[in-house]
This record gives structure tokens, sequence and C-alpha cells, in this order.
């Protein structure tokens, strides 16, 4: 794949690393509902990976459905890293995932395996690539974008059991601005399960549409602020001078998508 950008670590120019071969790195982005798990196992039956979660909320534990974790069958034997490891009502911050992940790619690579991160929060990546600091991901490795887009229906998560999931963790004392608890599709069911005991079955239904329809309403938000990051990061930090990156249709995994390559060389 010729056509991308090139990321020079830390302001140095290439050349300044003669005969010096990076590490490869693969980063799977793009907006809520898109499949980026499912090309991140197929990438991984073609070559010898493991996966790293970059999504802020499935790296808690709970709320499967919720937070669209990928399910064992689906990882079809693939390890993953940070997926459904922390308590829920944990704070997990950008810094807190450019730490972690960075020990993860260097166990990664001593497997002799690709790194293949995947995950919807951009502002996770963002942090991770942007070490200018230490400059150690820019130094260390060559990246390989891939910018997913397709989107997914609500309605599959509901038929899935997600009002039971929220159901069990529901407390009305919550804080939902902090841990898993902020994932779009836990708090706008507060308002139907704090009344649902004390309404007649039509009021009931009401409310849970109500709620199924703000869940759908925030989730096609969320896309446009992904979106945003995701452009940020290209234009602005993979370098400027980047028109157009190159796309192309086709078909991984039987699923149908639009992907964006930016590849570093």
């Amino acid at each position: 794949m010729q056509p991308g950008v090139q990321i020079l670590p830390c302001g140095q120019k290439l050349n300044s690393f003669p005969g010096r071969e990076k590490d490869k790195v693969v980063i799977v982005m793009g907006a809520t509902g898109t499949g980026k798990s499912r090309l991140s196992i197929d990438l991984a039956t073609l070559f010898p990976a493991e996966i790293i979660n970059s999504d802020k909320m499935q790296v808690y534990r709970g709320l499967d459905i919720v937070t669209n974790k990928i399910t064992k069958e689906e990882q079809r034997g693939v390890p993953h890293h940070l997926l459904g490891i922390l308590n829920p009502s944990a704070d997990f911050t950008a810094p807190n995932f450019r730490d972690i992940s960075s020990l993860a790619i260097d166990t990664i690579l001593g497997h002799n395996r690709l790194p293949i991160i995947v995950g919807g929060s951009n502002s996770f990546i963002e942090h991770l690539v942007d070490d200018y600091d230490h400059c150690s991901f820019r130094s260390k490795f060559d990246c390989c974008f891939l910018w997913v887009d397709v989107s997914k229906r609500v309605d599959e998560m509901v038929r899935n059991g997600m009002v039971d999931e929220v159901r069990k963790m529901f407390d009305p004392n919550a804080d939902y601005g902090r841990g898993i608890r902020r994932a779009i599709g836990f708090p706008e069911f507060d308002n139907y399960f704090r009344n649902e005991p004390f309404v007649d079955p039509k009021t009931r239904s009401r409310l849970l549409q109500e709620a199924i329809n703000e869940i759908k309403d925030n989730t096609c938000k969320l896309p446009c602020r992904q979106l945003g990051k995701i452009h940020r990061l290209r234009n602005r930090k993979l370098g400027k001078g980047v028109d157009q990156a190159w796309k192309r249709n086709g078909k991984v995994g039987g699923r149908k998508r639009e992907r964006m390559i930016f590849q570093p060389r």
C-alpha cells in the first residue's frame, strides 16, 4: 500500500536513523458500530497478531451489550489486551491508556506478533501517538492507520438484551459522570427505570421507546465527534500536507465497508 504519509519522529528527518527498521503497529479507527472489532479479527487471521482495545468504555468489566464488546466466540482465539479489565466505577484516562498500551505493545512485539490497536476512543489514540514529551511512539514504530466507516442499528442491541443488562446495574444514586455508566445506552434509561414500577403498561412502553430513541440520537451524534477527532489527527498530527488518503470499497469478512488507510512509510 504505497500511498501514505510520513510521520517524522520527534521532528527528525527519517534519514536520521540510517539502516534502522522500526517495529510495525496497526491502528484501526472509526465511529461507533462500524465493525472495527471484526476487521481487527480478520486481520489477525492473516497475520500473527494480538489486539489492544482502545475503547474507553470497553476497558471496563460489565455492560457487554451496551458497550458492544466483542464476544469470546467472535475473538476466535486472538489474544486481547485492555478489554473488560477495570472496575466499572474506576477512572481511566488517556495518559493511563498511553502508559498501559505502550507496555502491551512491547509485550506483543516480544511474542513476535503484530500489535493491532482497535477502538472508537480517538482521544486515546491521539494521546498515544502524540507523545511529544518522550517521542517514544513516533521514534519506535511505523503505523498503518485504517479508518472504517459503516453504521449499526441500536435495535440490534435491544434485541440482544441491552435493557435487562442495564437494569441489573441500575442504581438511582450512581454517578453517570464516572466509569462505565458514562456509556451511551446507560444514562438514557434512568427515567425509564425510575418510573417503571409506578406506571401503567402503556406509559411504561412509551418511556422505554423514549429511552431507546434518545440512545439512537446520541449514537448518531457520537460518530460526528469521533470523526472530527479522526480528521484532526489526520490533518494536524499525521501531516498537514495530506489532502486525500487512499480510499477503496471492498469486502472484509463478508461485510462491505469504506476504508481510508494512512500508512507512514
